[in-house]
């Protein structure tokens, strides 16, 4: 079974959402069962509209419950080096030599917009493994772009 690595606090909002989604099951079964009550199940909206919530909303729970069972949380604090990893705050130049911050971090805690981007991305597979000065080339659907890492904290 292959780990999912994931910062502390992306962990927390998987079980927070999870706790959330079981929270959500007594309500979904209350809606079925009041929608039943209505009549004829073949035209009845509302009872087909709560089952296929239903069916959503334990998909997520699985989803969840899998991804929190493999998780290794990772803390950058405890982390050191010289060499690009997951939990890693890189600060690299693009090619107008415009530095750009990012964090490597699993995919559930990705966000472009903080500089938090996931480990499977394609730039976060270019950096890791790589040192302070290397360049690296990433390929994206615009193009090629390169980075030059300037600086790997761990923070």
């Amino acid at each position: 079974m292959q780990k999912v690595p994931m910062l502390a606090e992306g962990y927390e909002k998987l079980t927070a959402d999870l706790k959330a989604l079981r929270a959500e099951r007594p309500k979904i079964v209350d809606a079925i069962e009041e929608a039943r009550a209505h009549g004829d199940l073949s035209e009845n909206a509302e009872y087909h509209a709560a089952k296929e919530r239903q069916g959503q909303v334990e998909a997520q729970i699985a989803e969840l419950e899998d991804k929190t069972s493999r998780a290794q949380i990772i803390d950058p604090k405890t982390l050191s080096g010289d060499r690009v990893v997951f939990g890693a705050t890189v600060t690299v130049l693009d090619e107008d030599d415009k530095p750009l911050k990012y964090q490597i971090v699993g995919q559930a805690e990705s966000d472009a917009k903080q500089g938090r981007i996931s480990y499977e991305s394609p730039l976060a597979r270019a950096l890791i493994g790589k040192s302070e000065g290397d360049e690296v080339e990433v390929t994206v659907p615009s193009g090629d772009k390169f980075y030059l890492i300037k600086k790997i904290q761990f923070v």
